[in-house]
């Protein structure tokens, strides 16, 4: 074709017909320049549905780890709230003139095993981290969605300090509680290394110390009421977050 187009140019110029040539060139132009739109828009378009297609397993990546997050979520608070429940029986043993000794010791050894354990929280942010490392974030082409995402994951990293600054404030008051009343000796697993240990013993200490078993009990009620108030505020978030994806994944 290019051999074809060049002999009649070169034919052109041996008769000097120049003003033929010339139209002759304006026209061989345009059809280059039609040539290079053509391939542009097509190459536009293959892009415009590899975005797309990108877009869209974003998009499902968010949702499947969205609603990973919820089952977490409720599971921590599932958790705290067992916390919660152990800390209201070892206080109402304690706080009552007749509980008789099985009954606190088995509230205080429950306390032990759920009550003191602190909050934690962890979410899936893989895919939202990858498309902020790589800039992908602008494949999601709903600009109100794409804000959404980033002021959700936002509060993600807040509830994370914030239950971080809870944990950071009871340690301090934790560990030497611990090691003063050697509560290791509650614990099925270390508790031979206190030699014989009586009942009595055992609950004449919690009652002795009623008032230091109920502060630092406080102390975990406080930690984890708050972290449940921030799972839960995440937990609707979050499910308008999944709701906001399944309506892009629609159209």
């Amino acid at each position: 074709m290019i051999k074809f187009f060049r002999k009649i140019r070169q034919n052109m110029i041996k008769e000097n017909r120049f003003s033929k040539y010339s139209l002759y060139a304006v026209g061989e132009i345009i059809l280059v320049v039609i040539g290079i739109l053509i391939a542009l828009q097509i190459n536009n378009a293959n892009e415009s549905r590899k975005s797309a297609k990108q877009e869209t397993l974003y998009l499902k990546r968010l949702l499947s780890e969205n609603k990973e997050d919820i089952n977490t979520f409720k599971t921590n608070i599932a958790d705290l709230e067992k916390g919660i429940e152990t800390i209201e029986n070892l206080s109402n043993a304690l706080n009552t003139a007749h509980t008789n000794d099985s009954t606190l010791l088995k509230s205080a050894n429950e306390y032990f095993k759920y009550g003191s354990i602190y909050p934690i929280f962890v979410s899936s942010t893989s895919t939202f981290d990858d498309l902020s490392s790589t800039g992908n974030l602008k494949d999601i082409q709903n600009t109100s969605l794409r804000d959404e995402l980033v002021k959700h994951y936002a509060k993600h990293k807040q509830v994370a300090e914030w239950i971080s600054i809870g944990t950071e404030w009871a340690l301090p008051n934790d560990a030497p509680f611990t090691y003063n009343n050697s509560i290791m000796r509650f614990e099925p697993t270390s508790s031979f290394l206190f030699g014989d240990q009586h009942l009595s013993d055992q609950v004449n200490h919690l009652r002795d110390k009623k008032t230091e078993y109920i502060n630092n009990a406080a102390v975990h009620y406080w930690i984890n009421i708050d972290a449940i108030d921030k799972l839960q505020i995440l937990i609707n978030d979050t499910n308008t977050i999944i709701s906001l994806i399944e309506e892009e994944l629609k159209k």
